[in-house]
């Protein structure tokens, strides 16, 4: 049986460009990038010109203001506590949309549990954040704003270039989780305005086990984790060598075809979102339309009478991947935060159910899920005592 994945905003696979890069450093040049001799120069050498890659690829000033990490949720950890930690003295207060990852969310939690405030910005039915709510939310203590570029669970695409202007107006730190968008979306930190980005290359065909955090070269950050001078001395480790090669290969790419992909993905969504509109009764969409305002990539809906989950396990078995949430909380029982800002009820959020697209994807596997998926929740149906009311 062959697989339709419609799930790669989880994971995708890693490009052949970007493997053949990554191979000889788990071999031939094995070399720790801190030692002196020449092993060690192969390896660093190999991290530098990644560090280039990146920047080149999201429009950096320096090489020297990207930092490698070991995944995008510690890129995030590293930008909201190291941000708070290191304006101590300047204020407490931190702002951020209801719809930030729960990276971003938990980090604000565990700083407010430590004498922190936090402002959380509402959002729209769309789950659109108004900048005016966002100056509004801002105080003289306020050392940070968060809000992602996307939500990676419902594709609205925030105005971040507005909420930059108007943080670096107040001389407000900005961080920006691009998380759901790099390599889809161009990306160019002083057009944003931000200080902060993290993202992950996992998420546009590079590998996993790395992460990248944007700091601009005058904001002010504290390292998490102490013990070597790695990465200017704002993360201790050995470096990840091959995963680095990779994430610096992937971005390179990626800035060559992401309008390309973007587009490819953005009328597999058009034709998803018609087929299954006229297909599935009792199916409502989550988040805007296709367009400007959502992710090509991303379908979010939810539909009456089923269990999301139980959707999820049903095309499993059928050969197609889905998702019914974020990854990251694929195994929690709550209802997703993201559908409770929008003022989803609960009935509907627990139907809901997560279609991403990739380059990879199809015509031909969106027509097989536009036969498949129907069925799956018209069987599912007849045996729901909630459908039946």
């Amino acid at each position: 049986m062959k697989r339709i994945d419609f799930d790669p905003q989880s994971a995708t696979p890693v490009l052949p460009e970007v493997w053949a890069a990554m191979q000889p450093f788990f071999s031939e040049h094995y070399g720790n990038p801190s030692a002196p001799h020449q092993a060690g120069l192969w390896a660093r050498d190999a991290v530098e010109q990644a560090r280039k890659q990146v920047a080149q690829f999201i429009h950096a000033h320096s090489p020297e203001e990207i930092i490698f990490t070991s995944s995008g949720e510690e890129a995030a950890n590293l930008a909201v506590k190291g941000t708070a930690w290191a304006n101590e003295r300047r204020g407490n207060h931190v702002v951020a949309t209801e719809l930030e990852h729960p990276a971003v969310l938990q980090s604000i939690e565990f700083l407010t549990q430590r004498g922190r405030q936090c402002t959380r910005v509402k959002v729209d039915a769309q789950g659109l954040v108004d900048p005016a709510a966002v100056r509004a939310a801002l105080t003289d203590k306020t050392t940070l704003i968060c809000v992602q570029h996307a939500n990676p669970d419902i594709g609205t695409i925030e105005p971040i270039q507005e909420i930059g202007a108007i943080a670096n107006e107040r001389g407000i730190p900005f961080f920006v989780d691009a998380t759901a968008t790099a390599g889809w979306l161009p990306i160019d930190v002083g057009t944003m305005g931000a200080d902060l980005v993290a993202f992950s290359p996992h998420r546009f065909y590079g590998p996993k086990g790395v992460g990248i955090l944007y700091r601009h070269r005058q904001a002010r950050l504290t390292n998490l984790i102490h013990g070597g001078p790695q990465e200017g001395g704002r993360r201790a480790g050995l470096e990840n060598v091959p995963a680095i090669v990779g994430a610096g290969k992937a971005c390179e790419i990626a800035a060559e075809q992401q309008l390309q992909w973007q587009a490819h993905a953005a009328a597999l969504q058009r034709l998803l979102w018609r087929g299954l509109s006229e297909s599935v009764p009792r199916l409502r969409w989550n988040g805007p339309e296709p367009g400007t305002m959502r992710l090509a990539t991303n379908l979010h809906f939810s539909l009456a009478g089923v269990e999301g989950e139980a959707v999820l396990l049903s095309c499993d078995l059928k050969g197609l991947a889905i998702a019914s949430g974020a990854a990251c909380l694929g195994r929690s029982a709550r209802l997703p935060a993201v559908l409770a800002a929008i003022g989803l009820e609960p009935a509907w959020a627990r139907g809901s159910v997560l279609m991403s697209l990739g380059k990879d994807n199809t015509e031909a596997e969106a027509a097989e899920v536009l036969k498949l998926f129907p069925e799956v929740v018209r069987k599912i149906r007849e045996m729901s005592p909630a459908w039946e009311k």
